[in-house]
């Protein structure tokens, strides 16, 4: 009686009642799973790009059709992410800090991009923006290309990416409250000393895993960005279209090559996301062992 006493004490200090075998299996097969279906696929990238030798890899990224992709991905992520950045920031602060009429349809209006289909967004696009779409015709007019071109891509990927930012602050804020920013405002402080001093401090590890997520998927987006694109090469051709235009050409190097480049982003964003997650930790830690500071404090300084 004693040894199963024991037992279920060490089991419930571990923080389950489950048999250590039950627990072993379990582990095993999660990293199996992630074997097989994330690191395994992950290293075949690289090995395929490196295939015929480091020489053939910088070849498959020097030719102008990959600088040009490699560019507009670029310029796509610093217009959508910023953007999403200031509509992220204005939809939470909205919906988490105030009541009004429609807030549960603004809410599902937030969320819309994560159950359409990316394609399905570029079509709509197309139908506003296409020769033959609402206001194709003006646009034609006024020698104004939005489909087929840089603009086009970039409300496709503001589109596909906006509740990124959102959904990442949206509950964080509502679990926060509203309490500091009206202290704040009764002892005399201004709207943006509010923000700047109160609301960002408490947001803003919540703030940078929506902008990391937010910039990944930008610069990965591939379902709308090909409707709206057009594919042109050397001009509307971003890395994801850039490789599957590679892979029918039978071009598997180079077209690897260009894939390896987002693997590279999206493990770059894992290590920033770890760390940034460890230093919120810290924080946290440190401020459970500091005396509460008040909100009205802060937004003074």
């Amino acid at each position: 009686m004693s040894g199963n006493n024991s037992r279920t004490i060490r089991r419930a200090q571990a923080g389950t009642t489950e048999a250590p075998w039950v627990r072993y299996t379990l582990i095993t097969l999660a990293l199996a799973f992630m074997l097989l279906f994330l690191v395994l696929p992950l290293a075949a990238v690289f090995a395929e790009a490196l295939r015929k030798g480091f020489g053939a890899y910088l070849e498959g990224l020097r030719e102008p059709d990959a600088w040009s992709a490699i560019k507009l991905t670029l310029i796509t992520a610093l217009i959508a992410v910023p953007l999403n950045l200031v509509f992220g920031v204005a939809a939470a602060w909205c919906i988490a800090k105030y009541e009004f009429k429609g807030k549960a349809f603004l809410t599902t209006l937030v969320d819309l991009p994560f159950s359409v289909s990316p394609v399905v967004a570029g079509l709509v696009y197309v139908l506003m923006f296409g020769a033959q779409g609402w206001f194709g015709p003006w646009l034609a007019a006024h020698d104004i290309k939005i489909i087929f071109a840089v603009p086009g891509i970039v409300l496709a990927t503001v589109f596909v990416t906006f509740p990124f930012i959102a959904r990442e602050l949206i509950p964080l804020m509502q679990a926060q409250g509203n309490d500091e920013e009206q202290a704040a405002i009764v002892l005399g402080a201004t709207g943006w000393q509010t923000f700047w001093h109160v609301t960002l401090p408490n947001i803003k590890w919540g703030l940078l895993y929506g902008v990391i997520l937010c910039n990944a998927r930008a610069m990965g987006e591939f379902g709308a960005v090909s409707v709206v694109s057009g594919h042109i090469r050397g001009q509307t051709n971003t890395i994801p279209l850039h490789v599957e235009i590679l892979y029918n050409e039978y071009q598997s190097v180079a077209a690897f090559a260009a894939a390896s480049l987002l693997a590279l982003l999206a493990l770059v964003t894992l290590v920033i996301k770890t760390i940034a997650e460890h230093r919120n930790e810290q924080a946290m830690k440190a401020a459970t062992d500091l005396p509460p500071e008040r909100p009205a404090d802060a937004a003074a300084r």
